[in-house]
């Protein structure tokens, strides 16, 4: 897969504060990649540093091998389509959509052929003469990505582009992204602050955190294989809890000695352990293997989210059997559910629900920088 654009090294600086920090990364052709992290993790610099829009303290950037630090925005093959899409407002569809084409003094005849092919691949045929402002906001964000790729960049930047649309069509619109990606094999740059639709929709995760990467993968590994808790507890819902590596496949936590797929640590090397809600399978009490007592119960319509108390640590479960508060359970966990990840400056930071709740989460994301 051919390398399209590469960051080495990039530090910068606000009023003395590092957003970024050494921060390297090569995205390639064709990708879907997302930027993913909670406010002030650097993302949203990091775009605007591919875009053109700011420049790195310290570092360099490449586009197809060349060094762009200096390249103003216009000149570089990328495009950008903001959270509020910035359409202009005295201009019909059509129009907004041929903008760079009429910059570029393309024929008109050219243009009306590749305004209706962006229409088409955007799902707005026959809007051509709407008054944008009259628009629902989903079709006005279509319209912004029609006019982003009418000229064909080679790299499309999306700094939260869904941010301001309802849930469904939000997931509507994750969908069509990612079709309009395949279709038109640009390269799509994503930030958002949303686990799921960095999931959902992204060839390759940048878990982003303190100005550093914490983490590039596949949705896939980003999930099942955290590198850190930051990571862990980030990416869905985890249980991290202290643990020791006894010995390969062989690790002690909560009390308990666990069989596990990890190998490669120390012996007694102290780790952190990480189980998902959805890997813990209730049972009677005899015959789990730990035992704890539950403190609360949330029915999330397709299953039950209860937390336990097991010796003081609050583990979340998600499961579809119902179990009533106070009632004591015990908890099976099979081997390959366990994931054992090295010690990290975010260990002991994450991982425990004492004090979880839906709004106290939905409180604590708020826009980035």
């Amino acid at each position: 897969m051919k390398k399209i654009i590469e960051l080495k090294n990039i530090t910068k600086e606000y009023d003395g504060e590092k957003v970024l920090d050494n921060v390297s990364l090569d995205i390639y052709d064709k990708q879907f990649i997302t930027l993913l992290g909670p406010s002030g993790c650097g993302k949203t610099t990091t775009l605007r540093m591919i875009g053109g829009f700011t420049e790195p303290d310290t570092g360099d950037l490449f586009f197809e091998g060349n060094r762009i630090n200096e390249i103003p925005s216009y000149q570089r093959y990328v495009n950008t389509v903001f959270q509020k899409y910035a359409l202009f407002p005295h201009l019909n569809v059509y129009e907004n959509v041929a903008f760079a084409l009429r910059l570029q003094k393309v024929p008109n005849k050219e243009i009306a052929v590749k305004v209706k092919e962006m229409l088409e691949l955007v799902a707005l045929k026959g809007f051509e003469r709407k008054n944008v402002n009259l628009l629902s906001g989903g079709q006005q964000q279509r319209v912004a990505i029609a006019r982003a790729l009418i000229a064909k960049p080679k790299v499309l930047l999306l700094d939260e582009p869904l941010g301001a649309l309802d849930l469904k069509l939000r997931k509507d619109m994750q969908n069509e992204l990612k079709k309009i990606q395949q279709q038109t094999g640009i390269t799509f740059i994503y930030v958002t602050h949303d686990q799921e639709e960095a999931l959902s929709m992204s060839d390759v995760v940048v878990v982003m955190a303190d100005g550093r990467i914490q983490q590039i993968g596949t949705p896939t590994d980003i999930y099942n294989e955290p590198e850190n808790a930051f990571v862990a507890d980030f990416i869905g819902e985890s249980n991290i809890v202290d643990g020791v590596m006894l010995e390969d496949y062989k690790v002690k936590f909560s009390g308990q000695i666990f069989d596990c797929v990890d190998n490669g640590f120390d012996k007694n090397e102290a780790v952190d352990v990480v189980v998902r809600p959805e890997d813990v399978d209730v049972v009677e009490v005899e015959k789990g293997m730990l035992t704890g007592v539950v403190t609360s119960v949330t029915f999330k319509g397709v299953h039950w989210e209860i937390i336990v108390d097991i010796g003081g640590f609050k583990w979340m479960i998600q499961t579809t059997d119902y179990v009533a508060e106070n009632e004591k359970i015990g908890l099976f966990i099979e081997p390959d559910a366990i994931h054992i990840m090295k010690k990290s400056e975010y260990s002991g930071q994450f991982g425990d629900y004492s004090t979880f709740s839906d709004e106290i989460e939905e409180l604590s994301i708020v826009d980035e920088e």
